[in-house]
């Protein structure tokens, strides 16, 4: 099948470039609003046979224009909501940043013993990524829209697609509404097929003024501050 990872729209902790993943969460800003707009005309193409997001308020309000255009429900799954920030929830300082990154692509490489401070480690999190992807593509759906996060999207794909290196998410950004399509399944594997690092209505939707710390390749996060 295929999966079309959508990140959500952006929201107030992007642009204080805060740690933000807790639940319910914060909704999207005025541009978040407009980047989620503007998914119906930048799929137009694009046969969806479902839509999902995650229990994150954020990728609900993304998906809604394009549920509404397509005349879906929006499909909340519990396990598709972003990788915990755990002891550094809120946080924007760089040494936090720092170690949620490095964290969370510990993960990718295979080290899933290694836990995000007062929250979970890698099991989890593949755990209950792989259980909704997997209900997903036993669907019978041929194509889905999943509206996620970009930290959990990039160390998925990380850790998934057998085509690319598993740096390749790593050392690239995934703007807000940013779309990465995988085509395959976990029995045959996952194929890298698009990777799009400006929101999917266009850069004229992009805010490069905002700070956004799951953003920032792991190379930025390992800079010193100075």
């Amino acid at each position: 099948m295929r999966l079309l990872l959508i990140r959500h729209g952006q929201t107030p902790d992007n642009v204080l470039g805060q740690l933000g993943t807790a639940r319910p969460g914060p909704g999207l800003t005025e541009l978040g609003m407009r980047q989620a707009a503007g998914l119906p005309r930048a799929l137009r193409d694009e046969q969806i046979d479902a839509i999902y997001a995650s229990t994150l308020l954020r990728t609900q309000l993304t998906a809604e224009p394009l549920a509404l255009d397509r005349g879906f429900d929006i499909e909340v799954r519990d396990g598709l909501h972003e990788i915990s920030a755990g002891a550094l929830e809120a946080r924007s300082d760089r040494q936090a940043v720092r170690t949620y990154i490095e964290t969370a692509f510990a993960w990718a490489a295979g080290d899933l013993d290694v836990a995000m401070p007062g929250g979970a480690d890698g099991h989890e999190f593949f755990g209950r990524y792989n259980a909704d992807l997997a209900a997903i593509a036993a669907s019978g759906a041929q194509t889905a829209a999943v509206v996620s996060h970009g930290a959990a999207i990039r160390v998925w794909v990380a850790a998934h697609a057998i085509n690319v290196e598993r740096s390749f998410p790593a050392g690239h950004e995934l703007a807000n509404t940013g779309v990465v399509v995988v085509d395959g399944s976990f029995e045959s594997g996952w194929m890298l097929t698009q990777w799009a690092g400006t929101p999917l209505g266009g850069p004229e939707l992009a805010d490069a003024a905002a700070p956004d710390p799951t953003g920032e390749t792991l190379s930025e996060a390992r800079a010193d501050s100075e």
